[in-house]
């Protein structure tokens, strides 16, 4: 007679056995993941101590040199309690899960705004984090409305969601918004409601017709005939030029496409992950640290500033795409892992009590218009935290979550 234990043991060995056929050595050179805790241990409760109203969140410095933080309105909003989430989850600390909680809920009025397509930004990285954490039933109402409010902006003739309501654009559709889509493919899965993947999936399957070049490489901007549907114009506003490669954008696309293959095993959305991936490397290649300029293609490399934001976000994708079949799993591993160690230098990684509060130096918000040059930011930050949780339990199921 067949048991209930013998099916049980048979699912054992199942996970076991696709667990072990994912694997991968662990590089031998370690990083310093202690140190980068503690680091970010001193360093938020120092922000804490100085700003206890939960309401202002962690940025960045603007140009007088000063710490610069924001609300629930500012689409980086999230990314502080995001980063104290994986204080708590590498430390089990409650005083961290306290922190985490007390800043995330000052976001809750973010599942209302329709005027940003950045709510899985400020959502899904905090209330996302913590709910995976503590499975608050609020955090999962908050989420589920976050997501009805996103796909108010999605335009069914274009077949994507509107990034920017003001510009020089008609309907601008901007790379960045991929990692948005997170929130709308969760929401699926959570209410069964098939119409938020739909809507992500029609985004996605829009920007692979324009977003890419033939050398892999990815336009930051989309416009769009918000009539027609008809592509307009592809441009850049935080990059070189039209025709070059915003670096942070690179990434968005590595990091983006990934996680879509995750929620659809769509193997188009892999290939195209890898392509991107693939640009990156090669770019990463060309330089002794692996840390790459703010644009591929600013003729003045390399007297240029550096973009850590793009390393740490490009490492963390890295680290899922490495985990898939049918890719080159160690090519991938292993550039994540020259990233991470980069990043944990005295060149990247700051010293206790300096850099304005912050992990990490040198990134850069948007050079095209000369805002937030070789500055502190804070999801450089919080992308480095989760690189750090998906090398740390590479071989365990937690590490892409």
């Amino acid at each position: 007679m067949i048991t209930l234990r013998f099916y049980k043991s048979i699912i054992v060995s199942a996970f076991f056995f696709l667990a072990a056929s994912n694997t991968i050595a662990q590089s031998t050179s370690t990083i310093p993941v202690e140190k980068a805790l503690n680091l970010a241990a001193s360093q938020y409760q120092a922000y804490i101590n100085q700003q206890p109203d939960s309401n202002w969140h962690l940025y960045s410095i603007n140009k007088n040199n000063e710490v610069k933080s924001v609300t629930y309105k500012d689409w980086t909003s999230g990314f502080f309690p995001g980063a104290l989430w994986y204080l708590y989850r590498f430390t089990k600390n409650k005083k961290w899960e306290d922190d985490a909680k007390k800043w995330t809920v000052s976001l809750a009025p973010a599942e209302w705004v329709t005027k940003t397509h950045d709510l899985g930004f400020i959502l899904y990285t905090s209330f996302g984090n913590g709910l995976n954490l503590i499975h608050d039933s609020t955090y999962k109402n908050i989420l589920l409305q976050g997501a009805k409010t996103l796909i108010h902006r999605f335009n069914p003739v274009v077949g994507s969601i509107r990034s920017w309501d003001g510009g020089p654009w008609h309907y601008p559709v901007i790379v960045d918004n991929l990692m948005n889509l997170e929130l709308l493919f969760w929401a699926a899965k959570t209410s069964h409601d098939t119409s938020f993947s739909h809507i992500a999936i029609s985004h996605l399957n829009n920007a692979l017709k324009y977003r890419f070049r033939k050398d892999g490489s990815t336009y930051h901007v989309l416009d769009f005939d918000p009539r027609s549907g008809k592509l307009l114009a592809s441009k850049t506003w935080q990059g070189y030029s039209d025709s070059s490669c915003w670096t942070r954008g690179q990434a968005w696309a590595i990091y983006g496409l990934t996680m879509a293959y995750r929620y659809t095993h769509n193997k188009k959305y892999l290939e195209y992950a890898m392509k991107a991936a693939n640009y990156f490397i090669s770019q990463l290649k060309k330089i002794p640290d692996y840390i790459p300029y703010w644009d591929f293609n600013d003729p003045a490399i390399p007297n240029t500033p550096k973009d850590v934001s793009a390393a740490a976000i490009a490492a963390s994708g890295l680290l899922e795409l490495s985990h898939y079949q049918a890719v080159p799993k160690s090519l991938y591993y292993n550039m994540a892992i020259k990233i991470l160690q980069n990043l944990c230098t005295d060149k990247y990684l700051a010293m206790p009590g300096s850099n304005y509060y912050f992990l990490l130096k040198h990134s850069v918000v948007n050079k095209h218009s000369n805002t937030g040059v070789d500055v502190p930011v804070v999801y450089a930050d919080y992308y480095f935290l989760q690189a750090l949780w998906r090398y740390k339990n590479y071989n365990t199921l937690s590490s892409i979550q």
